[in-house]
């Protein structure tokens, strides 16, 4: 028998690599992290649904968020090869018009397990589908203007995958309690956004690229993010404290607190301090989210 040498083996594992870089894994975990907490909220027993849990995730992160990956690199190519010209499309490892076929084929695979899990799901996942092609791909385009780009990308990674695991372990429409939820850390994560923003001033200003901080200038954007940040966290206090779970709304007050005094610190120089602001007040942002799922857990199931 003839022996497979290893550098005939190279090129099949070189292009899955690719592929899956297109896809970018890392940037999963925020909405993954979302479903996970709106499992939580559903306060549904979740022992006897891990398969169609199991497709949910795989619907949050790989897919949708995937998906909004790769059609973000097709329509950045150019940008890209200018920039970040190792990537697997400028560099030539995902040849011609493969990355538009990848993003077309993963869309389609998207929505069919979308389907398969419900119409409410369906709706959540085609919307998040609809928002993640916007985004990127013109006439549209959303992410060449911050206030629209940071909104869409909050409502993909936050809200919808929070309804939607919500909505898959209930097999119903969810709350209202995990809908105001949702709402209100969709609207947060557009700060967040906002703080993801400033490792780019520099390109987006060279490109034409209108983030906020190239709109309001460092200081008046992460003034503005801190505040789009702060406020929904207090009226999550605030609504679970009036839903009668007094624990839960201390604890995220005082890690709004917390996060309160880490943004005194990043005005200071927030061009420098967005990537530790990230690193420390942004993880208390999604902790609280935890809790205030829990929180509406144990409300459904007092």
């Amino acid at each position: 028998m003839e022996r497979v040498t290893t550098s005939a083996i190279e090129p099949v594992r070189q292009r899955w690599t690719d592929y899956l870089e297109l896809l970018k894994p890392i940037t999963w975990f925020p909405p993954m992290w979302a479903f996970g907490c709106g499992l939580v909220a559903s306060g549904q027993p979740l022992d006897e649904r891990w398969p169609l849990i199991l497709a949910g995730i795989a619907l949050a992160g790989p897919l949708i968020c995937g998906t909004s990956q790769v059609v973000n690199d097709w329509f950045d190519r150019h940008v890209d090869a200018l920039n970040e010209p190792g990537r697997p499309i400028p560099s030539g490892r995902v040849p011609g018009r493969r990355g538009l076929y990848f993003a077309i084929i993963w869309t389609s695979v998207s929505v069919a397990v979308a389907i398969m899990l419900g119409p409410v799901v369906a709706v959540a996942g085609i919307l998040g589908l609809i928002f993640a092609w916007a985004y990127s791909a013109p006439p549209f385009r959303l992410k060449q203007n911050g206030w629209w780009g940071n909104a869409a990308v909050g409502v993909c990674y936050e809200g919808l995958p929070w309804f939607t695991a919500a909505a898959v372990a209930a097999n119903a429409l969810p709350s209202y309690y995990t809908i105001w939820l949702a709402v209100l850390y969709s609207i947060g994560a557009h700060g967040i956004m906002t703080l993801n923003d400033f490792k780019a001033i520099k390109g987006d200003t060279e490109m034409g690229v209108l983030s906020l901080p190239v709109q309001l200038g460092a200081k008046r954007a992460a003034v503005l993010a801190c505040w789009v940040m702060a406020i929904p966290q207090v009226l999550v206090v605030a609504l679970l404290f009036y839903w009668g779970d007094v624990i839960a709304a201390g604890v995220v007050a005082l890690m709004l607190i917390t996060q309160v005094a880490l943004m005194i610190r990043l005005l200071k120089d927030p061009e420098k301090l967005a990537p530790w602001y990230n690193a420390t007040g942004v993880t208390l942002y999604v902790l609280g989210m935890l809790v205030s799922a829990f929180a509406v857990r144990g409300i459904l199931n007092p």
